[in-house]
This record gives structure tokens, sequence and C-alpha cells, in this order.
């Protein structure tokens, strides 16, 4: 039985160790925190990362959570409809809905598929060895055939193999995720994000009668409140006067569930996923700013890709070089498209605001087709067959 060694416990960290296990591999998950209970925000399964999580036998559980129903799309701050497509109309071209849930379910789901013992909290990685795959932790060394580095997007694994890389740059906006009671609001909950000048403000409903709320704003990084109630203050001032039921919304917010992060993502690729026996995944290799909301599906794509790879046979450094040749490609084309989103939403000055509503307008005119045929490139791949 090959050994393998996963670096991180996030999603795309899990959906490896729970791919590779599945396929026969002794895997062994390090985390350095002392638990795995992720922030309280949400998360958005596209149908490309469920038939990922098919291969893992849990796709049929996160479709059972959808709560996404009517039509989503881009609001102006006043409520009007700048594009918008129908969900169900979404689903029957993709064969599957985008499912909306909270960020810790989706851990849960993926940590019950883990065999016992395979996680080890409190155990941070100092060195990897990508040539032989030896790991130094503050525990001890080990060995393993393949090395998964899934530690985020501060890496210190990609620092260690590809040093002298440009780290993730500042992508101009700081982020909000908060997740709040739903019943009883005054105004429907429906799915969309609503673009301002330089502000963004998501609602998405969640199975269980609660909403995840998500915002950006075109500010300098390192701006946070130390004080979370100034941090929720801040919120109800910037979003002040938008259409309802985002102030109520933010209303009911407990200021200690607000998560405040600034945004980075890799504004230079990689020139590889790999070095050795070792692999990057998610975030370490391609992370990207949240506008099409495919950070973690591409992670979970990622996982899935790789444990299909190393399971084909062949050396695993052979089948590493097929994992870069086969991801670097797509993602690194997803990271750009994302970013360019980002960069319309901090528009702020009027002229620029109005060509930007203008464009989405006149694009939303060609019919509700024409939102989702925006999507094909990300939604419409499917995993490896085995």
């Amino acid at each position: 039985m090959a050994d393998a060694l996963v670096i991180g416990a996030g999603i795309g960290g899990l959906t490896a160790a729970a791919a590779l296990a599945r396929r026969g591999w002794k895997v062994t998950v390090c985390e350095r925190a002392a638990s795995i209970e992720p922030v309280g925000s949400g998360l958005a399964i596209a149908p490309n990362a469920l038939r990922a999580l098919d291969t893992i036998g849990v796709g049929d559980r996160v479709r059972e959570l959808a709560a996404l129903q009517g039509v989503a799309g881009v609001r102006r701050p006043s409520g009007g409809w700048l594009s918008r497509a129908d969900v169900e109309a979404a689903r029957a071209r993709y064969g599957d809905p985008i499912v909306l849930l909270r960020r810790a379910t989706v851990v849960d789901l993926l940590a019950d598929l883990l065999p016992s013992g395979a996680l080890r909290l409190n155990t941070a990685v100092r060195d990897v060895d990508a040539a032989s795959g030896r790991v130094t932790t503050d525990a001890g060394e080990l060995r393993a055939d393949l090395v998964v580095a899934a530690d985020g997007i501060r890496s210190a694994a990609r620092r260690a193999l590809f040093p002298g890389h440009p780290e993730p740059v500042y992508s101009g906006v700081t982020s909000w995720r908060l997740v709040v009671p739903g019943g009883g609001v005054s105004a429907p909950v429906v799915g969309a994000e609503s673009w301002g000048r330089g502000l963004v403000f998501g609602v998405m409903p969640l199975a269980g009668d609660e909403v995840y709320c998500y915002a950006t704003a075109a500010v300098p990084a390192g701006r946070g409140h130390a004080d979370p109630a100034e941090e929720k203050a801040g919120l109800l001032r910037l979003f002040r006067g938008w259409h309802a039921p985002i102030p109520e919304l933010l209303s009911r917010a407990d200021p200690a569930g607000i998560v405040r992060s600034d945004v980075f993502f890799m504004d230079t690729p990689l020139t590889a996923f790999h070095r050795g026996r070792v692999a990057l995944l998610g975030d370490a290799a391609h992370s990207m700013t949240p506008n099409l909301g495919q950070g973690a599906c591409q992670a979970i794509e990622d996982a899935v890709v790789l444990a299909h790879l190393v399971d084909e046979g062949g050396s695993v450094e052979d089948a590493l070089a097929a994992y870069t040749r086969d991801r670097l490609p797509r993602t690194t084309a997803i990271v750009r498209r994302s970013a360019s989103i980002n960069r319309l939403t901090r528009l702020a000055s009027p002229p620029a605001v109005f060509a930007r509503d203008t464009m989405l307008s006149l694009a939303g005119l060609t019919g509700p087709s024409a939102a989702l045929r925006q999507a094909d490139a990300v939604f419409n791949w499917w995993p490896p067959a085995s």
C-alpha cells in the first residue's frame, strides 16, 4: 500500500485525502490547527465540483442541501436587475444546481470519509523534501510516496518548491462574510449580488432558513477593526440605503461572526504544480478572487484529478507531471477571469460605473441564456473516468 501525506485539512486537502483513501492509499493528514472547524461562512459548490464530489460518494448529500430557487444574478444598489438567469434553466443546462451551504457542512462531510486515525491535528509541517517525500513535522519525521501540499494561500510548501516566485498580490478589495437568520425579513431573500461604486453585496439563501451574506469594498489592505462591533457598524454605514433586505440582514449579524479578509490572489501563475513527489493543490497552487465562486470548486477538481492520475500506474513523478499538464491551464484561465470580474467590481467613478452597468444590462437584453453561456467553460467540466 502506497503512503500519501496531505498538508492541510481544508476542503482541498480533505477531498484529496478522501479520494486517495478510496483508491487504497494509506493517508495521513497533517493540520497545524487544533481543530478543523472553519469560520462561519458560506460556500458555493457549482456543477463541476458536484461531479467531482460524486467520485468520492458525497455529491448527492450536497445536492440535498440546495436552497437557491427562482432567479439569480446582478442587481443595482436600488434593487433593479442588471442581469439575471433562471436557476432551473441553469440546472437544466448543466445537469446540476449551484448549491450554497455552510463551509462547515462540507468540511464535516469530507472529514467523515477519512480512515480512522488519518487526521493529525496540532501537527505543523516544518520541511518537505520533494525528491524523497520526507516530511519534517513538529511531532517528528514522516515519509510518503506522495505529498499533497494543500496548505493555503501562504503555502510554505510552495515557497520551498518555487523559491523566488512572486507571492499572491492584493486584489484591491477587502471582503466580509457572515451567516444570519433569514426568517421574517421584510423582503424576499433572492440569490443575487448587488454592485455599486466599488462595493458588492451578495445575498444567498441557505438550507435551514439561514442566509449567507458577503461583501467587498475597494479599500486599501490592512484597514480591519479590532472591535467586532465597529466592523459591523462600518458595514451598516457602507450599505445604508441599499435595497431590502440588505440593511435588515446586516442588522441581524452577530458582530463576533463577521469575518473580514483582505483578498489576495496568484497574479503570476506557477510554472508547475509539482516538484518531485510533491503536488500543490487549491489555494497553494492557484489562489483566486472569489468573484466566480470557484476557489473551493477548483481545489476539489484538483484533488480528484490528482487521485485519478497517481492511480493510473507508473511513477509518482510522471503522474504529477500529468497533473500539472491537466490543471495548470484550466486554473490559470479561471484565476484570470475571476480577477477581470474583480476589476469591474472595483470601479468607483460614476462614468466607469455607468459604462459597466450599461454593458451588463445590454448583455442581459440578449436573453437569460446569455448569462448562462458565460459559465459554460467553468461548469462544463467532468472528472476523469476511473
